[in-house]
């Protein structure tokens, strides 16, 4: 069972222990001051020529797939070795798994096609996550 399957689980009220660390993780990214936060990181793909790509996140149509490879592009070894070491699992693993869960979270934090204005996105995730509506 992969990483995101574990994460599916959780959410479906499975008794995988893996679903936290790795929301955790994506909206710390999400969430991260330092980079902006959710502004910042849809920047950084833009910049990154992935417009396309997060853009179909944040609209209202459909989200556009992005690979394991992408990511690394936009991240960066360093940060996805630092991800990857603290979910336990390779860079490959961590960029995989991240790419299947990210454009879900950052399609779910701008339901009307939006990025939204201040608040904070860390509790928006968690409610989501409690309310099980990141997967619906």
């Amino acid at each position: 069972m992969g990483l995101l399957d574990s994460v599916v689980g959780a959410l479906a009220g499975g008794q995988s222990g893996e679903a936290s660390p790795l929301l955790n993780i994506v909206m710390q990214l999400i969430n991260n001051p330092q980079t902006g936060g959710l502004g910042g990181l849809v920047q950084s793909f833009r910049q990154g020529g992935l417009g396309e790509l997060v853009n179909s996140w944040v609209s209202t149509g459909q989200n556009l797939p992005i690979s394991a490879e992408q990511l690394q592009s936009v991240l960066g070894g360093g940060q996805l070795q630092n991800i990857a070491a603290q979910l336990g699992v390779s860079p490959e693993q961590a960029s995989g798994s991240l790419a299947d869960l990210l454009p879900k979270v950052v399609d779910q934090l701008t339901p009307n096609g939006q990025l939204p204005e201040g608040g904070d996105l860390l509790a928006q995730g968690l409610d989501m996550l409690k309310k099980g509506g990141l997967f619906s």
